[in-house]
């Protein structure tokens, strides 16, 4: 990375990718971290710091009451001048490990923000909790349903704050579109559809090769199985493997996901399925699927979830839409939902994009009735997380709404990986009802140096 001066450091902040970090250890026993007080600054450790990372780290710099304390990531390469530019920004220099425990044995550090691959987010989520600190955790929440819940009650169980990066729970423009269903104008709503239609190409998984020296690879695999080394299986491409990712449902979807469910006050799905396939390309080697749809049934409506990887014409909304009194061209917009009232038409955009509803349409034209702007929410979800370390208030993403959200794209990849068939789900056990091969899938064989414990 080129050297940053602190304007182009700090502006950088709306990159996206994902990040990666590492390794485990139990820290049952240890005094958590306090409530601050208005003055003292909140200090920071950061575990990933790659594209997601490093611009999660952007938004929060650009607030004077937090610190950075340190800067974990098992590829030392990743971002390598980061120390210095945040020396730069802010005048102190961040420590730069390798290994997460170095972060969490250290007594100063009140939170951590993780921006790892997915497959690190809950066990990072309750390593964290159980060594007293507050967590920020990318989406989505968890790997599978089993560690999904363990972070949950690891959360409760120490007391921790967490907060899931799902940042359209503090959008102000989504609690206007709650106000406005709870009124009902909107009617009864038994259909939301659900998009995340987006570009995408074919995946040719690259050669096996040594590792870099520069990284430690087996924190970077952390709870997955040993896998030889590629780029494959390896920063931006992990997403391609049921071992890190839930494909892009679990990379960008689950954003649509939650959002859709927060606004018609859901929870867990009565039953679900889904089909799909890699269908664009005639060589492609994502395990993942490039052409998804799901169903989701929760007794008094249906919620359907479709995806696309491939070509070109539907784009996610820019951030000259979101950033202004615009709103985006929703026929093309791969991020809208669709909400099917008896008494209008909502469709609501993610990180901005506003909503607007719709009554039919007068000699040929449409007919909005109502409208909101949005607004990209980023600064208002870091400041509520921020101050719910101090208050100990429950944040706006709660852990336990991250989970809920999260087993949304898990009911869905289960059903897709078993051909598509129905899957009934107890929202009291969390499992499959009489599908005992569906049950095998709600937790993984995880490798003993880093696993969540079944007691957390």
């Amino acid at each position: 990375m080129a050297e940053l001066n602190r304007r182009e450091f700090l502006d950088g902040a709306t990159r996206t990718s994902a990040a990666s970090v590492a390794a485990t250890t139990l820290y049952l026993g240890t005094q958590p971290a306090l409530a601050k007080t208005a003055n003292e600054k909140v200090t920071l450790g950061f575990l990933g710091v790659g594209g997601r990372g490093s611009s999660l780290l952007r938004g929060f710099l650009q607030r004077d009451d937090v610190e950075v304390a340190w800067l974990c990531d098992p590829d030392s390469r990743r971002n390598a001048n980061l120390s210095e530019s945040v020396r730069e920004a802010t005048g102190k220099t961040p420590q730069r490990v390798q290994d997460y425990r170095r972060v969490l044995d250290d007594p100063s550090v009140d939170a951590v923000v993780v921006a790892t691959p997915d497959h690190w987010h809950s066990p990072l989520t309750v390593f964290a909790c159980q060594a007293g600190k507050d967590v920020y955790v990318e989406k989505p929440l968890s790997h599978n349903i089993w560690e999904g819940r363990k972070a949950v009650e690891a959360a409760r169980k120490y007391n921790r704050v967490v907060q899931v990066g799902t940042q359209n729970r503090s959008g102000d423009y989504n609690l206007q579109a709650i106000d406005y269903i709870t009124s009902g104008k909107l009617g009864r709503i038994p259909l939301v559809k659900v998009c995340n239609l987006k570009p995408g190409g074919p995946y040719r998984a690259p050669a096996e090769q040594p590792v870099p020296p520069e990284v430690d690879y087996n924190l970077w695999l952390g709870p997955a199985q040993q896998q030889a080394f590629s780029e494959g299986h390896f920063h931006n491409n992990w997403h391609y493997y049921w071992e890190y990712s839930g494909g892009d449902m679990a990379n960008d979807g689950v954003h649509q996901l939650d959002l859709a469910r927060w606004v018609i006050g859901k929870a867990f799905p009565e039953s679900a399925y889904c089909h799909g396939g890699n269908f664009a390309f005639d060589e492609d080697d994502n395990e993942t699927p490039d052409t998804q749809t799901a169903t989701y049934n929760f007794g008094d409506m249906q919620l359907i979830y479709e995806q696309i990887g491939y070509g070109d014409t539907i784009r996610k909304t820019d951030n000259g839409v979101r950033n202004s009194d615009m709103f985006p061209y929703w026929l093309q917009n791969s991020t809208r939902i669709e909400l099917y009232g008896t008494e209008g038409l909502m469709l609501l955009g993610r990180h901005g994009g506003g909503w607007q509803v719709f009554t039919k349409t007068h000699q040929r034209k449409p007919q909005v009735v109502e409208q909101h702007y949005g607004r990209m929410p980023n600064a208002e979800h870091f400041g509520n997380f921020i101050d719910c370390i101090r208050t100990r208030k429950t944040p706006n993403a709660d852990v336990e709404e991250g989970h809920q959200s999260a087993v949304l794209v898990h009911l869905a990849n289960i059903s897709y990986r078993l051909g598509g068939r129905q899957l009934n789900f107890d929202a009291e056990t969390e499992t499959f009802t009489g599908d005992a091969e569906a049950n095998q899938y709600l937790r993984r064989e995880q490798r003993q140096e880093f696993a969540i414990p079944d007691v957390v």
